[in-house]
C-alpha cells in the first residue's frame, strides 16, 4: 500500500502553489464574540452563530441537563429505537417555527438537502437550480439522477424558460434556491420564482441555512420575509448556524415528511442526534421568541459593520445580510490578506477557488448579534490598517 496515495502530495502542493490551501484554524475555548484561536485572542468575524447561542447559559444548561438524564447518546437509527420524545418535539416546534404542517431533524443540513432532493425525484424528472447554490443541493441533484438544468443567479426568468424547455408529461420538475447565499450574503428573489413555480407546476424548494433565525419575523426565514407561506413546497434549514448547535431540518406538508421517514436515506441510515444537541435545539427557540432583541442587535450589526467597510473603500458584492465579503478577486493576495488580518485580532477566512469563482476570492465577515459596537469599530480599524498596508484599498 504505501505510495499507493503518493500523487495526493503533488495535488496538496499544486493547491499550495495556486494560493488555494485550507489549513483550519484551531478553537481553544468556548466561540463568540471573542475567541481564541490557533494560541491567538481574536475578534471572531469567521462564525455562523448569528444570534449568540452556541454559549449560551440556558443552552449549556438544557444540553448537561438532557445529557445527564436522557444519556449521552440514543443507541439507534430513528427508524429503529432512536426516536424519543424530544425528538418529536423539536420537529413539532420547528413547524411552528417555519409555518409549516410538518417538520423531520436530519443529521446535518448538508443530509437534509442532499437526502431530499434525492428521495423526492428520479431519473425520469428534473432540476432547476440557481448556478449559486449549496454544494449540498449539487450533491442531492447528483444522487437523485435527475436531468440538471441551471439558471444564471437570482434569474427568474431564466428559471422559467428552462422549466417549459424541460417539461413532459408526468414528468416532475424541482426549483431550488437558497435563500440566503452563503458566499455572497445575498437574498434570493424568492417571490419572483414562487410565481415561476406555481405557473408552470414545479416543485418550490428553499434552502434557508442562512436565514432561518436571520430573515422574518423572529428569524422564521426566507418565506416569512416575503410573506409567501403556504406557496413553498420544501423548506431546509440547519440547526448549526442561529440555532447554534447541530444538524439539519426539513419543513413541509405531512407526506413529504412520511415520505422521508420512509426514503430519505441519511435519515434511515443515521443515528439519531442524541439528548445533549436535541434539548439544546428546543432551549434555542424559547431563547429567540423571548429575547427578540438579540435579532434587532444581529441587524443593527450588520448594518453598521457593512457601512464602516464601504466608507474605507472595500468592495461588499451585493451583500444584504449579515453575510459580507470583502472582495480582493486575487487568491494569493486574499490568503495574504486573511493572515495579516488574523495577526492582527481579526479572524475572518479566505474564500477562494473552488468556494468561490476563480477571480472572485474574498475574506468572508459575518457579524452576531454578540459583537459590540467596540467589537466593530476595532475590527473596521484593523481592516481600514491591513487594508492599506497590502494595497487592497
Amino acid at each position: 500500500m504505501a505510495g499507493s496515495l503518493d500523487f495526493l502530495k503533488e495535488r496538496l502542493a499544486e493547491l499550495e502553489s495556486q494560493g488555494l490551501a485550507i489549513r483550519p484554524r484551531t478553537l481553544e475555548g468556548p466561540t463568540g464574540a471573542r475567541a481564541r484561536f490557533d494560541g491567538r485572542d481574536v475578534i471572531n468575524l469567521a462564525s455562523n452563530n448569528y444570534l449568540g447561542l452556541a454559549n449560551h447559559p440556558r443552552m449549556n444548561a438544557a444540553a448537561s441537563s438532557a445529557a445527564a438524564e436522557l444519556g449521552a447518546g440514543t443507541g439507534a437509527v430513528r427508524t429503529i429505537a432512536g426516536t424519543m420524545t424530544m425528538h418529536e418535539e423539536l420537529e413539532r416546534r420547528f413547524a411552528e417555527f417555519k409555518h409549516a404542517e410538518d417538520a423531520l431533524m436530519f443529521q446535518s443540513g448538508f443530509t437534509a438537502n442532499a437526502g431530499t432532493v434525492a428521495a423526492v425525484l428520479d431519473k425520469e424528472d428534473v432540476i432547476v437550480s440557481d448556478r449559486l447554490n449549496h454544494a449540498s443541493i449539487i450533491d442531492g441533484a447528483r444522487l437523485s439522477r435527475a436531468e440538471i438544468k441551471v439558471f444564471d443567479h437570482k434569474d427568474a426568468q431564466h428559471a422559467d424558460e428552462l422549466l417549459a424547455e424541460t417539461a413532459r408529461p408526468g414528468r416532475r420538475q424541482l426549483l431550488i434556491t437558497d435563500g440566503v447565499f452563503s458566499m455572497d450574503g445575498d437574498i434570493a428573489p424568492l417571490p419572483d420564482l414562487v410565481e415561476v413555480a406555481e405557473r408552470r407546476g414545479a416543485i418550490m424548494m428553499i434552502d434557508d441555512a442562512h436565514a432561518s433565525g436571520v430573515l422574518g419575523k423572529g428569524g422564521a426565514g426566507t418565506v416569512d420575509h416575503f410573506g409567501l407561506h403556504g406557496r413553498v413546497d420544501i423548506q431546509v434549514g440547519t440547526l448549526s448556524k442561529a440555532i447554534g448547535v447541530l444538524g439539519g431540518f426539513i419543513a413541509g406538508p405531512r407526506a413529504l415528511i412520511e415520505w422521508l421517514v420512509n426514503r430519505g436515506r441519511p435519515f434511515l441510515f443515521s443515528t439519531s442526534a442524541p439528548p445533549a444537541v436535541v434539548a439544546a435545539c428546543i432551549e434555542a427557540l424559547d431563547i429567540i421568541a423571548d429575547e427578540p432583541d438579540r435579532l434587532e442587535r444581529l441587524w443593527d450589526n450588520t448594518r453598521a459593520f457593512k457601512d464602516g467597510l464601504r466608507e474605507l473603500g472595500f468592495d461588499t458584492g451585493a451583500s444584504e445580510t449579515p453575510i459580507t465579503p470583502v472582495v480582493t478577486e486575487d487568491e494569493e493576495a486574499t490568503q495574504t490578506f486573511a493572515r495579516r488580518l488574523f495577526e492582527e485580532g481579526v479572524f475572518t477566512p479566505a474564500i477562494v477557488y473552488p468556494t468561490v469563482a476563480k477571480g472572485l476570492a474574498r475574506v468572508r465577515t459575518i457579524v452576531t448579534a454578540e459583537h459590540t459596537h467596540e467589537d466593530l469599530d476595532e475590527a473596521l480599524e484593523i481592516f481600514g490598517r491591513v487594508g492599506r498596508e497590502l494595497g487592497l484599498r
